[in-house]
């Protein structure tokens, strides 16, 4: 993966990041976020 990791995230990348918040406050996101994210085939 080379995505950029980014401070103001603590050192992840906006996927990690955004996985790891819907893995803690699921409540915050209507769908689940992975299934939106571009994938191999995109």
């Amino acid at each position: 993966n080379f995505a950029k990791r980014l401070k103001t995230l603590k050192g992840l990348t906006p996927y990690e990041y955004i996985c790891k918040i819907w893995t803690q406050q699921p409540d915050r996101f209507k769908l689940d976020p992975t299934h939106h994210m571009p994938g191999l085939n995109s």
